[in-house]
Order: structure tokens, then sequence, then C-alpha cells
């Protein structure tokens, strides 16, 4: 008997017998399958539409126009940024050690908190990278209030941010200190009340890592985090700028009196807005100030509630820490943070 040596991607294709002709035949996984065909499906649809909208003249129409400008414009102008933060959140990923902020951190719970929540302003990342971040840092043996402030804190007030902030709102440098100040004060209360009111059974682990893995290229590890993070939240500013667009150029300005003329209607609509758009941090600036209808302390609330909570977040923080976590925490987090945009937003815009 001899071995042979097999490729390691291998064990991956299983080859069945041969057939009644002689061939063989591969097993191809269920999971492909199904991507496969219902990326088809969606395809098809979209095409069939764009077909259908081409026929009856609507692409040419100005309404079509207004919005594919508006959504082009918040495209372009928040990308460099999306562009920039996920490569200092890939950096740090892959060349910055999670002991480094273990070893930062204040012994004492309660002072670890605002420290943890302090370090977002320099320390960028985006929402998508924060909850595994946040998960190592748990591991690694910081507090879990800690972790969770500097998981609220990182994607709201970093520099990447807050000076995409202050191109989007071009003269408004109360915008911007309206933002970093309830935002982490935000991150510090949710901290501070995970200490008070937090239980370990809530809390589910997982086994993840990130960092750097011992014997992997660091640069392959910030090539592919860069790669990933860029894509997925690429993905979600393209479909938050289409949804920011179809806003602006369908709901009939009726419907935006109704709630840009109440300050609580406003604030609460647009705080809910943003948990439905789910548009990456380093772009949400963008899509706030073509929301112009509205009050400035109701585009505080967009900025603030939107990286802390929106659909993905929910979804990645129940995955990784459970579903009874993210919950509790998601609620308390927009309670929160509609209650420091108010205040905040009140005393200084």
């Amino acid at each position: 008997m001899h071995q042979t040596d097999e490729p390691l991607g291998a064990a991956h294709t299983a080859v069945l017998p041969a057939g009644p002709g002689g061939a063989s035949r591969t097993r191809a996984p269920r999971r492909r399958i199904l991507v496969i065909g219902l990326g088809a499906a969606v395809g098809w649809g979209f095409t069939s539409a764009a077909a259908e909208l081409a026929r009856s003249g609507w692409l040419g129409a100005p309404a079509f126009g207004a919005w594919r400008t508006v959504c082009l414009a918040i495209t372009v102008q928040a990308l460099p940024f999306l562009l920039l933060g996920t490569a200092l959140s890939g950096a740090i990923n892959a060349f910055v050690p999670a002991s480094v902020f273990s070893r930062a951190l204040p012994s004492r719970p309660a002072l670890a908190v605002p420290v943890a929540g302090a370090a977002g302003v320099v320390l960028p990342g985006c929402e998508c990278a924060s909850v595994p971040v946040a998960n190592s840092l748990i591991r690694r043996g910081v507090t879990p209030a800690a972790a969770f402030a500097f998981l609220l804190s990182a994607p709201a007030i970093n520099p990447v941010v807050l000076t995409a902030t202050a191109v989007a709102f071009p003269g408004s440098p109360a915008m911007v200190a309206a933002r970093l100040l309830a935002s982490l004060v935000t991150a510090v209360v949710m901290g501070w009340l995970w200490l008070w009111l937090g239980r370990e059974e809530w809390l589910r682990p997982a086994a993840r890592h990130t960092g750097h893995h011992p014997g992997h290229s660091r640069w392959n590890e910030f090539r592919r985090g860069f790669q990933h993070d860029f894509l997925h939240a690429g993905g979600y500013l393209v479909l938050g700028a289409a949804a920011a667009a179809t806003f602006n150029v369908t709901v009939p300005r009726s419907v935006l009196d109704t709630f840009s003329g109440s300050p609580w209607l406003s604030v609460l609509f647009l705080a809910g807005l943003a948990i439905v758009l789910a548009v990456c941090s380093e772009a949400d600036a963008f899509v706030a100030a073509s929301l112009a209808g509205f009050s400035p302390t109701a585009r505080l609330a967009f900025l603030v509630v939107g990286p802390m909570v929106d659909l993905k977040l929910i979804a990645l923080q129940a995955g990784t820490f459970g579903r009874a976590f993210a919950l509790r925490f998601s609620t308390a987090t927009v309670v929160v943070a509609i209650a420091c945009s108010v205040l905040i937003g009140g005393a200084l815009l």
C-alpha cells in the first residue's frame, strides 16, 4: 500500500463512482446550488424589471433622473471615506494584537467603560467589524461592559466618521461636536447599564478570532479583512444610497411635513429609518445631509442610532452573543441614543 499526496482543497469535492457511461460525477454542495439558483432568480427578476421599465419609458422620466443623481451623489461622496475606514480597520485587525486593548484598560470595570468608549475616537472601525472585535476582547479578559462601550463608540466617533460628517455638513461644526458627544455618552451609559443590570446568562460568547493568526502573513490577513469589510459595507452603502434617493423622490411632501413638522415624530421617524436603512457609518452622514426637510436634532438622531443599532447589527449580535442579549441590548441602546440625541442636539444645534 502506498500513499499519494493530495491537494488541501481536494477534501471539499467528493468523487462518486462512475455512472453507466463510465464518467465520474462530482457532488456539488446543496447550499451552493441553492445560492446559484437564488442569484439567478434575483438577476432574472431585476433584468425583467429593467426591461419593463425601459419599455414603459420610465427610465427617461425626470423622476428617475433625479433619483439617479441623488443616489450617485451620495455614493460618490461617501466612497472615499468608506475606503479609508475599511483600510484602517483592516490594518488594526491584522497588525495590532487584541492584548493591547486589555493592557490599556483600567482594572476597575466602572473606569474601564469610559476609557474603552473614548478609545473609539482613535481606533477606527466599521460597525460590521465591531461585533467580532468586541467578542474577541471579552474572550481575552476585557470586562463585557467595556467591550460593549467600545462596540458602540468605535464605528460612531472614529476620525473617518467625524471627518465625513464635517464634509457632509459644511460650515456646521456643531453637528460634528453633537455627534461626537451624543455617541460617546450613549456608549458609556450603555456600558454602565450593563454593569448595573446585565446578567451573564444573557451573554453567549462565540469562539471567534480577530487579529493576527500566528503563522499567517499579516499582509495577507490585512488584504482579506479589507476586501471583506469593503465589499460588505459597500453593498450596504449602495443600498442605503438607493433607499435614501427613493425616499427623497417618491415620498410625497405632505408625508414629510407630517413627520418633520413635529419635533418628536421627526426624531423617532429618522431613528427608525436609520435602523432600517443600515447604512455604513462612514457614509451615513451624506444620507443624513440629504434629508434636508428634517430638523438638525432629528438628523443627529439618525447619525447616533444608525452606527449602534440597525438590522444587520442586530443579526450580527444575535449570532455572536445570542438572541436574548441582542434583543435587550439593541432596545436599550435605541432608547438611550434617542435621549442623548435630543438632549445634546437641543443644547448644541
